[in-house]
């Protein structure tokens, strides 16, 4: 049905109805003729009961409004403005950049990730998605940078064969929050690259972004060039490859992580005994 036909069926205005699609509450595709919903959504819609729909949230609930599916409809849409709005109203409703970053926007990409593997979703809509992410990074980014002087430099990316950039983009601002200089090399990165790198920027880290466990060996080997060359600099290697990895002697030397935390504590520490050295 329409979303005029929509916003009847709720008893609401035409644009309540739209900002409930922009915001990713309400499910809807977009044609040549405008947009569209199935009466299934619209009947689930109907039975939820959401404090966005325009009713305050009831003292003492805890219930947590569903940021990360509704973000992840705006992205397959490919809809920038309506991802933005999902997010916006996430920070309204409490939730910190952080938060934003390391779980909607990762649930989001990560669910779109499996559907695509399980065939649910075609290629256009996971690069669709992808676009949108990198622009919602994009605005997010700015907002993570911390004023003051630097801790270090840090040298972010990923190894040789892994094509995912939004990863390592989602660390790199998330490192620069914690108030390091971050140089984000991006996907697909060869080792020779982050060493030339790190010399050329005194960087105290290199932190490895691995989303499949196929890149892993690839991870291996530029710890072991990094190693040889510049044995005094941390290399962590995290992601969706580490978190599900079930082998947990993947190489020498190799140092893995599953929480940002860790990370960021594991820098600072290596970052203080490198100075007190």
């Amino acid at each position: 049905m329409t979303l005029h036909e929509a916003a009847e069926r709720l008893g609401v205005h035409y644009m309540t109805a739209y900002r409930y699609v922009r915001q990713g509450q309400l499910p809807a595709l977009r044609n040549s003729a405008g947009w569209r919903v199935a009466l299934k959504d619209l009947d689930q819609f109907s039975r939820r009961e959401e404090p966005a729909r325009g009713e305050p949230a009831r003292s003492g609930s805890r219930r947590q409004a569903p940021w990360a599916s509704r973000l992840e409809a705006r992205l397959i849409a490919g809809d920038v403005e309506g991802a933005w709005g999902v997010i916006e109203s996430a920070m309204a409703a409490g939730s910190s950049v952080d938060r934003v970053y390391t779980e909607y926007i990762a649930s989001a990409m990560e669910s779109i990730g499996a559907r695509w593997a399980a065939g649910e979703l075609a290629v256009a809509d996971e690069h669709r998605a992808t676009v949108v992410v990198q622009r919602l990074l994009g605005r997010l980014g700015p907002q993570l940078n911390r004023r003051g002087r630097s801790r270090g430099t840090v040298v972010v990316g990923s190894p040789s064969g892994e094509q995912h950039s939004i990863p390592s983009a989602v660390l790199a601002d998330l490192v620069r929050a914690d108030g390091w200089s971050v140089i984000d090399l991006g996907a697909d990165c060869p080792a020779s690259s982050f060493i030339q790198v790190v010399e050329e920027s005194d960087a105290v880290a290199v932190l490895l972004s691995v989303s499949h466990e196929d890149s892993m060996p690839a991870a291996v080997a530029v710890t072991a060039e990094l190693g040889k060359v510049l044995p005094e600099v941390l290399v962590v290697t995290g992601g969706r490859a580490v978190m599900q990895a079930t082998e947990p002697n993947l190489g020498d030397g190799l140092v893995l992580s599953r929480d940002i935390k860790q990370v960021l504590d594991m820098v600072r520490q290596h970052a203080i005994r490198s100075r007190t050295a």
